[in-house]
């Protein structure tokens, strides 16, 4: 069974952990990592997979209700530069497809 992580915003209202999502990176000047949400957010860095879920769909809740839109600086490869554009979901991927380094940098999120 899966439990729903919730907390108490200073309003007295419960927000759902996409909702904190949101919160951390319409607040955020600058792009932010899964790693980076994770830690705002105080959770385990094991859940960035979760994380990636979450983000897939704040990008649809943001339009819709913000009018604004979730922007994602894509992965990059350290060694070679490669930089992955073509991802259908946001994701870290694990290898370069140019040089096969696994020295990847994560992909960077921010609403604007």
């Amino acid at each position: 069974m899966r439990l729903k992580r919730e907390i108490i915003d200073a309003g007295g209202a419960t927000l759902s952990q996409r909702e904190r999502i949101i919160e951390v990176l319409m607040a955020s000047s600058e792009p932010m990592s899964v790693d980076d949400i994770a830690r705002h957010l105080e959770m385990d860095p094991s859940e960035s997979r979760e994380i990636y879920e979450h983000l897939e769909h704040v990008a649809r809740t943001v339009r819709a209700k913000y009018g604004k839109t979730l922007l994602m600086e894509p992965p990059q490869c350290r060694k070679c530069g490669y930089v992955f554009r073509d991802l259908r979901k946001p994701r870290k991927p694990s290898r370069c497809p140019s040089c096969g380094s696994e020295w990847i940098s994560p992909p960077r999120f921010i609403i604007r």
